[in-house]
């Protein structure tokens, strides 16, 4: 059984169809990556699986049970974490505090602290501005902050929509590493990211979306062979 199961996603804004019959699974230890031009349905499938939009057709599914009956906040507590396209930080709080904001779902005061440790190991530059408004932050690390924030509700699935989203390339490479390691500490992650290239560097699978609909699926390794992949999301002739 996958992990995380989407079946037959049919998803509207009003009545423009946003997501047309899409389907993928991942599954446990994965990095699954969807890659896909501007407007593809990328970002709405994601909200979908967290809950933030609701599907007019089709089920998401965590180990087998289906989350249409939750709240976007209960799916964090079902073990789904995002982190969403553009940061969206606390930027009037600090470091601290955004991450305190990200532990809701833990009751624990020892599985929060030991929790910010980790984010701030994975982090250092975090532990260092822990104090600092994070509206004043770069935005690299303002990505730090984000993905760290999700990290502090220890999720057994992780989303991140274009992580890379606006960064120095030296700050890429820093971020995808850092996805590398998040995965090895045992972290399922379905990576959305327009940086093709480097998405399928990281990740095992992939699904490429078109026009809300998969057309392609295969390994990471295939992907990056695929001359329609190669000439439409790699830049390459």
């Amino acid at each position: 059984m996958p992990l995380l199961e989407v079946e037959n996603l049919h998803t509207y804004y009003d009545n423009i169809q946003a997501l047309r019959g899409v389907s993928l699974m991942v599954e446990k230890g994965e990095i699954v990556t969807l890659i896909g031009a501007n407007g593809a349905g990328k970002t709405t499938t994601l909200r979908t699986i967290c809950g933030l939009l609701r599907p007019r057709e089709g089920h998401v599914k965590l180990e087998g049970e289906d989350l249409a009956k939750y709240k976007s906040h209960e799916i964090v507590y079902k073990g789904i974490a995002m982190v969403p396209e553009g940061r969206g930080v606390f930027a009037r709080m600090t470091v601290t505090e955004n991450l305190e904001m990200g532990a809701f779902s833990r009751n624990g005061k020892e599985e929060i602290k030991r929790n910010m440790e980790r984010v701030f190991s994975l982090f250092p530059r975090l532990r260092e501005r822990r104090t600092q408004l994070a509206g004043t932050m770069s935005g690299g690390e303002q990505q730090m902050l984000a993905t760290g924030r999700a990290l502090m509700a220890s999720p057994n699935v992780l989303l991140m929509d274009e992580p890379s989203m606006g960064l120095a390339p030296v700050l890429v490479e820093l971020i995808f590493d850092t996805i590398a390691q998040i995965n090895k500490e045992g972290v399922t992650i379905l990576l959305v990211e327009q940086n093709a290239l480097m998405a399928l560097a990281v990740a095992h699978r992939g699904y490429v979306l078109q026009t809300g609909e998969i057309v392609l699926k295969d390994t990471a390794e295939n992907l990056r062979k695929n001359p329609t992949v190669q000439k439409a999301y790699l830049g390459m002739e």
